[in-house]
């Protein structure tokens, strides 16, 4: 077995501040450039294409968020579980996990792959989407479904590269990939005119490049995880992958949520309703990507004090995290507080478009109190994950993002008759910190470590 010392690893040696901030900058900066695909489509799309293009593409989101969503259960909970294995020093089996996660993840991106295209027609009549919706739809789903494929396997990489405290590396490589998609959908929407297939060659291609750059990883001699075949033991695979269901119900669950209000904004407001409602998420999006972040990085640095059991270390990152929460909570409510409206106008041609950023700086108003509550929600998930409590987990995540959510938008969409009933996001919010805070209590990182065991 072979033992780290205080050079080789931040996570168990470094100054704790100093550490955090380290992960979290190209953390931070990976998730923006991850999600910008999708942020950069949405600017391009509405000005370009119209209103009618932006709900089509936004009908699809749920689709790719589901198949995204198994890829993210499965790579987390592998590097959270490889996380634990280095803190313990069990680098071979901190190896394995990687190997294993590696090859799972692309088997399963191949198998969605061939059956996403079969079964188009009756997924996008799933989604409840319009007769006028189906042909945009069709444009970007059959490019865009192909390049899953890079897009997972980039997704292994980057969370088992941080890992390997590299962040740096897997951070340059997915914004080396925003990049190329702002320039491509440049040329592609605004200077050829390719619509939405422009769009989702844009954001395909830039989904293949970070792939190839974090290739580079297996030629660093100063890594730690090494990939090797065969393997045994693949049942590994789906215990870990329990222990970031977590991360899939957040995701899937977010899915489902959007689902449920496209529909009931297709009730009442029509074409313009998803289009608001796509514009308000991306807003969303921005904030959300720095909760999403630091509990990225509270998973690297708690897992493998968990190993180590140093539940000293774990409540000074737990507390650093919590501080950076709460300023970036306050800085987001200010901004959408004040510029709401210039932000969606961002989104679309501010000529054709009056009635949607109306209706989309109405919603704003209703659900930014959310960032109250979200921030410490994702962190208390996070953690729990990390300390190997998937259930607990679990729990958080899917009253999160699911069970009071889409409880609350159902109950106040028949008692409210107009669009108040979006309040319901925040009021969600509120009532899951309630829960996670209660769990969170009973797991304490006193309560949490244990003496140093090796899992097989």
């Amino acid at each position: 077995m072979l033992s780290e010392t205080s050079s080789d690893n931040d996570a168990l040696y470094g100054a704790v501040v100093p550490t955090f901030f380290k992960y979290l900058v190209p953390s931070l900066l990976g998730l923006f450039a991850m999600t910008s695909a999708s942020l950069v489509d949405g600017i391009f799309i509405g000005n370009y294409e119209g209103v009618v293009a932006l709900a089509a593409v936004n009908l699809i989101i749920p689709i790719m968020t589901l198949l995204f969503g198994i890829g993210m259960m499965l790579s987390i909970g592998g590097s959270v579980r490889a996380g634990k294995y280095l803190g313990e020093g069990n680098i071979a089996a901190a190896s394995a996990i990687f190997s294993k996660t590696l090859v799972s993840v692309a088997l399963y991106a191949a198998a969605i792959i061939v059956l996403g295209l079969a079964l188009e027609e009756q997924l996008f009549a799933g989604l409840g989407a319009t007769p006028e919706l189906f042909a945009p739809m069709s444009q970007y789903y059959r490019v865009i479904m192909p390049f899953l494929f890079a897009q997972l396997l980039a997704l292994v990489l980057y969370f088992f590269i941080r890992l390997d405290g590299m962040p740096n590396l897997a951070a340059a490589a997915l914004a080396i990939g925003a990049v190329v998609n702002i320039v491509l959908d440049y040329l592609f929407i605004a200077a050829f005119g390719w619509g939405l297939t422009g769009a989702a060659f844009a954001t395909g291609l830039s989904m293949v490049l970070p792939a190839l750059i974090m290739l580079f990883y297996f030629f660093r001699p100063a890594r730690r995880l090494r990939f090797k075949l065969p393997q045994n033991n693949w049942g590994e695979v789906l215990y870990a992958a329990y222990n970031g269901v977590s991360e899939f119900i957040n995701t899937v669950s977010g899915a489902a949520v959007a689902f449920i209000l496209n529909w009931m904004l297709i009730e009442r407001a029509g074409v313009n309703g998803v289009a608001a409602i796509t514009v308000v998420n991306y807003l969303l999006v921005l904030g959300f990507m720095m909760f999403f972040a630091i509990s990225d990085t509270i998973q690297v640095m708690i897992s493998q004090n968990f190993g180590a059991a140093k539940d000293d270390r774990i409540r000074a990152f737990l507390q650093t995290a919590s501080c950076v929460i709460g300023v970036s909570s306050v800085a987001f409510i200010a901004v959408l507080m004040t510029v709401s409206e210039p932000l969606v106008y961002l989104f679309v041609d501010e000529r054709n478009s009056v009635e949607m950023v109306e209706l989309a700086t109405e919603l704003v108003s209703y659900v930014w109190p959310l960032f109250l509550f979200a921030g410490f929600n994702i962190l208390i998930s996070g953690y729990l994950t990390a300390i190997h409590l998937p259930f607990q987990s679990g729990l958080v995540a899917v009253s999160h993002s699911l069970v009071f959510p889409a409880g609350l938008l159902l109950l106040f969409y028949y008692l409210v008759s107009d669009h108040r009933f979006v309040t319901a996001l925040p009021a969600a919010e509120g009532l899951t910190f309630i829960l996670a805070l209660v769990i969170f209590l009973r797991h304490r990182p006193q309560h949490a470590t244990q003496p140093t065991v090796h899992d097989h």
